[in-house]
């Protein structure tokens, strides 16, 4: 069966050419002027991904992605955008994307970030990790439940605990704390953790990661009990208690 896209852009010519594009790639693709066409062929007939213009008249791609995310819908976002600025991107990523490609864009490029969310859909555990933990330390509860480190999580209902708290998490922080839990002991480095979380990395010189490591400390840390998310410098972060 080819994979579904649901395509919006307001852009006539850019709609029709990435549309006939995609077909051609093999996609199986329904495309829509805006971001109301877009929510009701999203609840209609759910796509395995959403290509999404930010800018449309009426609900635009950033909505498009809130309103997805708030009824738990985790369908894959790319993002089409003119917006470059640093706080832009984090905007879109915090308000539910995934991914974006900036116009004017290489359909190639399109192509490359689509099969790259395409395989984050059910992400694995990161195999390998540094040799003093190479295997990971989480129980799988359910398919939808995962444990580790006094973390518990509900992957379906995106809620979370520190043993009995429960924790007050953006999308980000979910998707963050997620993947260390997955694989709690294991050292992930940098760029595996912008890869799964964001699709791309922001460059040596980003400080988004850490922003967000921080966040997620000082959600999960308690007064007098060891830090779990530890700091690998020069490598990465781990996820471990003691």
């Amino acid at each position: 069966m080819p994979q579904t896209v649901l395509l919006a852009e307001d852009d006539r010519a850019i709609r029709h050419a990435l549309e006939r594009a995609l077909s051609l790639e093999g996609y199986e693709v329904t495309a829509v002027a805006d971001g109301v066409e877009a929510l009701a062929q999203a609840h209609r007939n759910p796509p395995d991904v959403l290509v999404l213009d930010v800018m449309m008249p009426g609900i635009d791609g950033l909505q498009v992605c809130r309103v997805l995310r708030a009824e738990g819908d985790r369908t894959p976002i790319l993002m089409l955008t003119a917006l470059v600025e640093t706080a832009d991107r984090i905007a879109g990523l915090d308000a539910g994307a995934d991914d974006y490609v900036v116009k004017p864009f290489d359909v190639e490029e399109v192509f490359a970030r689509l099969r790259a969310l395409l395989r984050r859909t059910n992400p694995a555990p990161v195999a390998g990790g540094t040799p003093e933990a190479p295997v990971s330390k989480t129980q799988v509860v359910s398919d939808r439940q995962l444990e580790a480190a006094g973390i518990r999580m509900d992957l379906q209902a995106r809620r979370a605990w520190r043993r009995r708290r429960e924790l007050e998490l953006t999308r980000t922080e979910f998707e963050l704390l997620e993947l260390l839990v997955r694989n709690a002991g294991i050292v992930l480095d940098h760029s595996t953790i912008y890869d799964r979380i964001w699709g791309y990395d922001f460059g040596p010189g980003s400080k988004n990661l850490a922003v967000y490591v921080g966040y997620l400390r000082r959600k999960l840390d308690e007064p007098g009990a060891a830090p779990l998310i530890h700091t690998v410098r020069g490598v990465g972060y781990v996820l471990r208690e003691g």
